[in-house]
């Protein structure tokens, strides 16, 4: 016994297999994982003296810390203004607080 398949039994399977292929898509995160946060006791984080938080920057510790400097205004820090957690050029692939510094600060432009 032979069985074929008209043209339009295969184009309403081809329907079915895209429109599948659409839903699962649809259920699917739009997009990728965040990067992760940088942490102070990262190796790097600690060789530059980096802390979440600013205000709590030891200036006897690191002599170069001027009130005022935090990651949202130093040039190494990217991302959109106002995001609490931003990338920054010197911890690839990490998220770093626009409130936190490190030794690396450089005045904005």
């Amino acid at each position: 016994m032979s069985q074929s398949f008209s043209r339009r039994d295969a184009l309403k399977g081809i329907a079915l297999v895209v429109g599948a292929a659409g839903a699962v898509r649809s259920i699917q995160p739009a997009h990728a994982d965040a990067p992760p946060h940088l942490s102070p006791s990262d190796p790097t984080a600690q060789a530059l003296g980096y802390t979440d938080n600013a205000k709590s920057v030891d200036a006897k510790a690191f002599p170069t810390y001027q009130p005022g400097q935090m990651c949202s205004t130093c040039m190494q820090l990217q991302g959109n203004a106002g995001d609490p957690w931003r990338p920054c050029n010197i911890f690839a692939g990490k998220l770093v607080n626009a409130n936190g510094w490190c030794k690396v600060w450089v005045k904005k432009t």
